[in-house]
Parts: structure tokens; sequence; C-alpha cells
């Protein structure tokens, strides 16, 4: 989501994060400098100090604004809070995102993008009630993101919610059904509502799909907790 946001706001700097890129965006000034760096260090990982960079490219466009708030400033916000959440200090990302939804620059489908985040944010910081809320107003416009349908699935489980939590992470996997990490999920919520079987099939699905990632290590930890299956023995001749 991160991308979306800085490709409205600036011509973006090579994908590939090099001190060249770093060195070429502090060339520039202003609202153009801030905005660059934003995007190099986040496609660098370096997410506190892009968070850093988008909201001052946010304050510089609303010092600048002609009018009453700034669409780009908002948007500027909204990826500051992505941001935020990636360096976990939900705090600061709630305050972002609260900013960025209070203005009318987010439409369509940023705003629900802006929406999941601030329900991830509210999530982190236990806050179930708001993180469910934001979901439900995100489904009005990325009902086709299959990570907004996998973070309700991971909500409900919090929740307590199973039959939710299904019928969530359904929708996920109706989306995306090779993903590892909704496979992964998949796993967790069926183990959640007590489908041990069908825990340990989504979680081999997840291992085959990614036996290297972090999704296909967490489903081989999963399945390792879970032992070996039982077998049914029969014996020869026996009638039923």
């Amino acid at each position: 989501m991160i991308l979306l946001f800085a490709a409205a706001l600036v011509a973006a700097p090579p994908s590939t994060a090099t001190v060249a890129t770093q060195v070429e965006c502090e060339s520039r000034t202003g609202i153009d400098a801030a905005l660059c760096l934003g995007t190099f260090y986040a496609g660098a990982e370096r997410h506190e100090e892009a968070a850093v960079q988008f909201e001052k490219a946010a304050q510089l466009l609303l010092a600048t604004a002609s009018t009453v708030g700034s669409p780009q400033a908002d948007r500027a916000l909204a990826a500051a809070g992505n941001m935020w959440i990636a360096a976990g200090q939900p705090g600061k990302a709630a305050l972002a995102l609260d900013k960025a939804l209070a203005g009318s620059g987010l439409q369509a489908e940023q705003r629900g993008e802006a929406l999941l985040d601030r329900a991830r944010a509210a999530e982190a910081q236990n806050d179930l009630k708001t993180a469910r809320a934001r979901v439900s107003e995100a489904v009005q416009t990325v009902s086709g993101d299959p990570f907004l349908w996998y973070f309700s699935a991971a909500l409900a489980v919090r929740e307590g919610d199973a039959a939710l939590a299904k019928s969530a992470i359904n929708r996920a996997l109706s989306l995306a059904p090779a993903d590892p990490t909704i496979l992964f999920e998949a796993g967790h919520v069926a183990h959640f509502a007590g489908d041990e079987p069908g825990a340990r099939d989504y979680w081999t699905r997840s291992l085959a799909a990614d036996p290297k990632g972090p999704s296909g290590r967490a489903a081989r930890e999963a399945l390792a907790m879970l032992g070996a299956p039982l077998a049914v023995q029969t014996t020869p001749g026996a009638t039923k």
C-alpha cells in the first residue's frame, strides 16, 4: 500500500535502495525531498525514517495549502501511518491515520486501505472494538483485498468468534487460494474452531507453498505441535 500512496504524491526514486538514490533525494528541497526520502526509506525497509519523512511532507503541504486541508497531505499521513505500523509503533500510526482519514484526500481504495491500516493499529493496541469498526468500514471499498479478510479472520479469533473467523478466512481463500500466509491463518482458524484435520491440511499446504519463508516456518512449527496424525487401525477379517 505504501507505494500506492507514494505514486500518488511524487515521482518515486528507483526501486533499488542505494546510496546514490538517497543522495539524489537529499539533493531535492522541501516537500519533494521529504516525499522522495520517505519513498526511498520505505523501499529500504527503514520504516521509522520513512514515517518521519512522510509526516514532514504532510506538515509542509499543509503549511503551503491555499485552502483548508490538503489531499496530498492526507495521503502522506496515510503513508506515514503505514510505516509506523511496520516500525512497531501503533500509537503513532493511529494518530497519523486518524488525521489522514479526517480529511477528504483519501478516496475509494486509498481510503479503504487506510481504514484497514487503522484497524491494524487498533488491534496492536488491543482495541478490538475500534479494529472491528474500521474493518467494517474498509469492506465498503476494498472487499477484493484478500488481506482485509485475512486480517478480519485473525481479529475474529481474538474476539472469540469462530463463525466470523471461518467466514472471513473463506473469503480470503476464495481471493488468494495459494497464498501461504492466508493458508497458515486458515490453519489457525481451523484449529481455533476445533478442526484439527483441517488445520493440519492448511498448514501442510502453507508449508509446501513457502518451505523456506516465514509462513512455511510457522506452519512447520504448528504441525510439530500437533504431533503425528492418529492412524485408523483395522483388524483383518473384522466385521462391522
